[in-house]
């Protein structure tokens, strides 16, 4: 999850373009944070280290609620979107059809804690419908999902790029330098999913594909972080780039990550 994280808090100072659309910038500075999707990505992790990788749907969805309200309201100031906002808060949380990149980019521990494919997609699935109801929503958490499974599996990334067109039906015929002059703020899963699975399968390294996302403006936290979580299994993360993101999170979001990891090498 450090991939998923980093992204975030690299891409957060840049938003709307303000990064002036280019690779060429600090890797990390004054305005470096991690934002709603650090907090929802461990919300996630923690609620799916909890039940355990045979938990049936209903114990993912309800152990995932539990955790995203309990995450979201420790973290109220976070850069939550209007509608999630009044979700985080609600006594009796429903899906609301959202296909925002917030089912995406919150997804990165199901990529890793599974050990086939199908039950890889089947938990993103679970991790977005609680609020993401919608296909595009589903989508989005799913593809994300499945690239960070096969990643990790040793997938070349033309196996990867193959598998996500044929099953989701994404268009990543388009290079980076020819979407970067027109792209702009889209934060829906059809808007932003594909272009962080280009940055990836365009990247030389983790750093690369985290700059990338950036490099092309728009929602580039979520896109960053959706890139970051990719490129960090196919990759693996830089041992400073860890250190330094640890030394940003308080000491609860360590506690889930460290859990994360340890459960991983069982």
């Amino acid at each position: 999850m450090y991939g998923a994280i980093l992204g975030d808090m690299i891409g957060s100072p840049y938003e709307f373009d303000r990064g002036g659309k280019t690779k060429d910038f600090p890797l990390f500075s004054q305005g470096s944070r991690f934002t709603d999707d650090t907090v929802m990505t461990i919300a996630v992790a923690d609620a799916l280290l909890e039940v355990g990788e045979e938990a049936d749907e209903a114990a993912v969805c309800a152990a995932v609620v539990r955790a995203m309200q309990r995450w979201g309201r420790m973290y109220p100031r976070a850069g939550y979107g209007g509608l999630f906002r009044r979700w985080l808060a609600s006594d009796e949380p429903e899906p609301y059809g959202s296909f925002g990149n917030g089912s995406a980019m919150r997804v990165a521990a199901a990529g890793w804690l599974y050990d086939t494919l199908a039950r890889t997609r089947e938990a993103a699935r679970q991790t977005a419908v609680v609020t993401h109801n919608h296909a595009e929503g589903i989508k989005g958490a799913e593809a994300t999902a499945s690239a960070i499974f096969l990643a990790r599996e040793g997938k070349p990334k033309e196996a990867i790029k193959d598998y996500i067109v044929r099953e989701f039906g994404y268009d990543l015929s388009h290079t980076l330098d020819e979407i970067r002059p027109h792209y702009s703020m889209d934060a829906t899963c059809p808007g932003s999913v594909p272009e962080a699975i280009l940055s990836f399968l365009e990247s030389t390294d983790f750093e690369d594909a985290v700059r990338n996302a950036v490099s092309i403006g728009g929602d580039t936290d979520t896109v960053a972080c959706i890139a970051g979580s990719i490129a960090e299994a196919f990759y693996g993360v830089p041992e400073a780039l860890k250190a330094e993101c640890r030394r940003r999170l308080p000491q609860e979001m360590l506690a889930v990550l460290d859990a994360f990891d340890e459960a991983r090498q069982r």
